[in-house]
């Protein structure tokens, strides 16, 4: 609501006409004021798609409203519904390559960035070698299974094993994927900003002061960076700009990382402005979602 609120503000400052869709009647950019059409319905694709028949938008800006408007965008592409509007700020492909786990992981490989180590089993019998290229503890992930339903962490060769048995079984695929555990590391974010010319900033680098393990939602945050020496964070920096140049994302994106004993791991990015970034725009007084709805409309 926050970054939505700001975007409607900066858009009309800029004299663009906005078309605004949200579900709650209780925002602030529901309110009359904020954009020349406000549309309270539910986020459905085929109903956005309506719309959109109806508004004929030149442009969507799919980085304000959080993980829903990046689905949707995916979703209504997928459909047509975008045949003649633009995506404005962040590209499809970026969307995609943020969120599909294996596309992520292939682009950070391909730029040089580190993930957390990973192998993929189909059986049971290549658990030794799982252990041997991982270590452990590991975490399994199976595939193709809703809210994390047969993973877990395992911390001895047997606890493993049965995490492993049980997660086979529970796939639709019949595949898990084991991954380093990076559990305990230090977790780190840093705020980027890029425009059209590739100039990128760092707005602000934030330090949870929980460990990796305790989600950042169940975290206190601070801003700025509080542990880390000069040096480690000037990597983390390159490493956050480098990203977001490789995803072409236009505007604000969130990147995590995971840091211990100068090694370091990229954990997910947010190809959008995201609950962070409202709070490293009050924490810096940097108005963050206006300044990526300027960069989505050139």
């Amino acid at each position: 609501d926050f970054s939505g609120s700001h975007a409607c503000r900066a858009m009309r400052e800029e004299g663009v006409g906005v078309v605004l869709v949200n579900s709650n009647p209780a925002t602030i950019q529901t309110d009359p004021g904020m954009a020349d059409v406000i549309y309270i319905e539910p986020l459905r694709a085929d109903i956005i798609a309506r719309i959109i028949e109806k508004e004929k938008p030149d442009g969507v800006l799919s980085g304000m409203g959080g993980q829903t408007g990046l689905n949707l965008t995916a979703e209504l592409a997928e459909r047509g519904a975008l045949k003649n509007v633009e995506i404005l700020g962040t590209p499809l492909e970026a969307i995609y390559k943020g969120e599909d786990r294996e596309k992520f992981r292939n682009l950070m490989l391909e730029i040089g960035e580190p993930v957390p180590k990973s192998i993929i089993l189909t059986s049971l019998n290549q658990i030794d070698e799982a252990i041997a290229a991982i270590g452990l503890p590991a975490v399994v992930r199976p595939a193709y299974t809703l809210g994390g339903a047969g993973g877990g962490i395992g911390k001895t060769r047997v606890e493993l094993a049965r995490i492993v048995e049980l997660g086979l079984s529970r796939s639709r695929i019949h595949q898990v994927l084991i991954e380093e555990s990076v559990l305990g590391w230090k977790e780190i974010e840093f705020e980027v900003m890029r425009d059209s010319a590739d100039t990128c900033i760092i707005i602000c680098g934030m330090e949870n002061v929980d460990p990796m393990g305790i989600h950042t939602g169940e975290s206190v945050v601070v801003a700025p960076i509080l542990t880390l020496r000069d040096d480690e964070y000037q990597m983390l920096r390159s490493a956050a700009i480098k990203i977001i140049r490789a995803l072409d994302v236009q505007g604000g994106c969130n990147i995590q990382f995971a840091f211990r004993n100068g090694e370091y791991r990229v954990i997910e990015v947010n190809p959008r402005v995201s609950r962070s970034s409202a709070l490293a725009s009050k924490a810096t007084g940097y108005p963050i979602a206006r300044v990526a709805a300027k960069i989505a409309i050139g």
